[in-house]
């Protein structure tokens, strides 16, 4: 039987990696970008969020490759460079949304800290977005690519490391 304790994400700020963990083996393996502003929990911080969550939500199942989201939703827009030109400060969410909820009343749970109220995903980005280097608002980015195999093998209450 699999249980969440065999199937877990960690991602590491210093490697600025992703793994996903299944019944003990590595099932995926890939860069991210995280924050710029780096570590820390607190609300309007843009830093990326430390310690134990979860996935709360999965958003976009079927949605198309490169697939904009704003507020959660599909804005029916594909992402392309003639997008990025009409729109250059936007920061793109696309493809795929793992939303994330803490699990550590006062760390990432709750009051100035909650993670899933800051909306921290681990989501897809542009292709030239660089990855290895923090550089998001405070998400977890990854290649569109990865973000779909990760959605498809993540599952709602699966445990995610941030450390």
């Amino acid at each position: 039987m699999r249980t969440c304790i065999d199937h877990h994400i960690m991602v590491d700020i210093k490697t600025q990696t992703l793994t996903l963990y299944s019944e003990g083996e590595v099932a995926l393996n890939c860069k991210v970008s995280t924050a710029k502003a780096g570590v820390g929990n607190l609300k309007d911080s843009f830093k990326t969020p430390l310690g134990h969550h979860m996935i709360c939500e999965k958003i976009g199942e079927n949605a198309p490759l490169n697939a904009v989201f704003v507020g959660r939703k599909q804005t029916g827009e594909i992402y392309s460079k003639s997008l990025l030109e009409a729109f250059p400060c936007r920061d793109f969410i696309l493809t795929r949304i793992l939303w994330l909820s803490g699990l550590e009343e006062g760390k990432n749970q709750g009051g100035e800290v909650d993670t899933r109220e800051r909306y921290i995903y681990i989501h897809g980005c542009p292709d030239e977005c660089p990855l290895g280097i923090p550089l998001s608002h405070g998400c977890i980015r990854m290649c569109n690519s990865d973000v779909i195999a990760l959605f498809d093998k993540a599952s709602i209450g699966m445990p995610v490391l941030i450390k």
